[in-house]
C-alpha cells in the first residue's frame, strides 16, 4: 500500500538563466503552503547538449540551494511528459514563464492534462500572475 505522497509545486524551467526567477517564486510558494518543491526542465532529444549546459548547471545550483529537487527530462511532447511528471510527485501547483508574443501553447495544453491545476506565471520582472482554467481553457482568478 503506498502513501499518499505530500502536495507539491512544479516548477517548469527551460535551459535559460533567468529561470531562476520561476525557481525562487517557486520556492516562496512551497514554503507558504507547506509543500514540497520540485523543478522540472523537458527538452526535445539533442545530439549537442553542450549548448545549454552552463545554464542548467546554474538553475540546478539555485534549485539545490533553495532545497528543491531539479530533474531533466527528454520528450518530444513536453506538456504530456509535465504532466505525467506532476502526477508522480503530487503536483497542486506549478510554476511557469510568460511567453513573450503568443498564447502559452504549453499551459494550454498542460492544462487539458491536469484541469484545476493552479498555475502561476511569473514575467520577466517577477509579477506573479495566477490563475486556475475552467473546463473550456478560459482562465479565472
Amino acid at each position: 500500500m503506498s502513501a499518499v505522497k505530500k502536495p507539491s509545486v512544479l516548477v517548469c524551467v527551460t535551459g535559460q538563466y533567468d529561470c531562476d526567477r520561476l525557481i525562487e517564486a517557486g520556492f516562496d510558494q512551497a514554503a507558504g503552503l507547506g509543500c514540497e518543491l520540485h523543478v522540472l526542465c523537458v527538452h526535445t532529444q539533442q545530439n549537442d547538449l553542450t549548448y545549454f549546459s552552463e545554464e542548467i548547471e546554474y538553475l540546478y545550483r539555485t534549485a539545490t540551494r533553495l532545497g528543491a529537487d531539479m530533474t531533466v527530462m527528454f520528450s518530444d511532447n513536453a506538456p504530456k511528459c509535465t504532466a505525467g511528471f506532476a502526477r508522480r510527485i503530487n503536483a497542486e501547483y506549478l510554476i511557469t514563464g510568460v511567453p513573450d508574443e503568443r498564447p502559452n501553447g504549453f499551459v494550454l495544453t498542460l492544462h487539458e492534462f491536469l484541469p484545476g491545476t493552479m498555475i502561476t506565471m511569473v514575467t520577466k520582472d517577477g509579477e506573479r500572475l495566477g490563475y486556475s482554467l475552467d473546463a473550456t481553457g478560459k482562465a479565472f482568478a
